[in-house]
């Protein structure tokens, strides 16, 4: 019996021998597949050796190869194309009729510019379709918003909107030439109308008559004594007439046109038969200030 064993191990070690020797080198790096080729060698070589001896062989289970992934994949979706998103275009419409407005509020005048009379006015938070433009673009011709005149606006505060290229051009009328009003001139005529005595005193009356465009306001009289060298002086905002010992009329103006009659201021000698000279200066406003002009007679009263 040691004898049968000890022939089979040998018969063994010489099939392992054997067999390396005709399969062909497998290199398999997974240590369960080598354990497990190792087992179904040596199986096989030992029921070969029970079957010489007479022995039925005996069945072996041989271990499940289980393979173990070294790394785990990563799946990676990779995009087939790029969706590029185009933007809406939005179209502005422009109103095609062409209007006006304005930041300040500005005159309306009869032509394009500031030589031209003011006819109206286009007011801020108003707005007046534009009709015509002028040869240099920058007044529009409009109907007034408050009525129903044409008339220009310059665009100098002035916004448009609308199609103002179809707009056409007007040349306007020349610029009216301004009229000459004449400054009124101040004149008047000087006379002397009589010598007033009462209770010894005694004072002259000159007449004054306005024959200018200026309204007088104030009188200044000077009567002097061509024979003894005396003389009176006074001055007045109201042109008074003494012309009796109890009663006194007064004017507060002089106007263009009208005559009035002053009192000299009263002498203290009898000017009668004397040669005397009156001078009174008249001025446009009160207290002989503004334009004044003066004028002189020589009489004997």
């Amino acid at each position: 019996m040691r004898t049968l064993r000890l022939t089979s191990l040998v018969l063994v070690v010489v099939l392992l021998a054997t067999a390396g020797c005709l399969l062909p080198t497998v290199s398999i790096t997974d240590p369960n597949a080598q354990a497990t080729i190792l087992a179904v060698t040596v199986d096989a070589a030992v029921g070969q050796t029970q079957v010489a001896a007479g022995t039925p062989p005996t069945a072996t289970l041989s271990p499940t190869v289980t393979f173990t992934p070294s790394s785990t994949p990563t799946a990676s979706l990779t995009p087939t194309s790029t969706l590029t998103v185009t933007p809406l275009v939005i179209f502005t419409v422009t109103p095609f009729v062409p209007m006006i407005s304005v930041s300040v509020n500005t005159n309306c005048r009869e032509g394009p510019g500031k030589g031209y009379n003011i006819t109206g006015a286009l007011l801020v938070g108003q707005t007046a379709q534009v009709f015509a433009r002028d040869p240099t673009g920058n007044w529009w011709l409009i109907r007034d918003p408050d009525g129903n005149e044409y008339c220009w606006v310059s665009d100098l505060y002035g916004t448009l909107t609308g199609y103002t290229d179809a707009v056409p051009v007007y040349t306007p009328w020349p610029t009216p030439i301004p009229t000459y009003t004449a400054t009124p001139s101040p004149g008047f005529d000087l006379s002397f109308d009589g010598l007033i005595e009462c209770s010894g005193e005694r004072w002259v009356e000159l007449k004054l008559e306005n024959t200018g465009g200026v309204t007088f306001e104030s009188v200044e009289v000077f009567v002097k004594d061509l024979n003894n060298s005396n003389s009176v002086a006074d001055d007045s905002n109201n042109f008074v007439d003494n012309f009796d010992c109890s009663s006194t009329r007064s004017k507060s103006q002089l106007l263009p046109g009208k005559n009035a009659v002053v009192s000299s201021p009263s002498f203290t000698w009898d000017p009668s038969g004397h040669k005397l000279r009156a001078t009174v200066t008249l001025c446009d406003e009160r207290d002989l200030d503004g334009e004044c002009i003066e004028d002189s007679i020589t009489f004997k009263p």
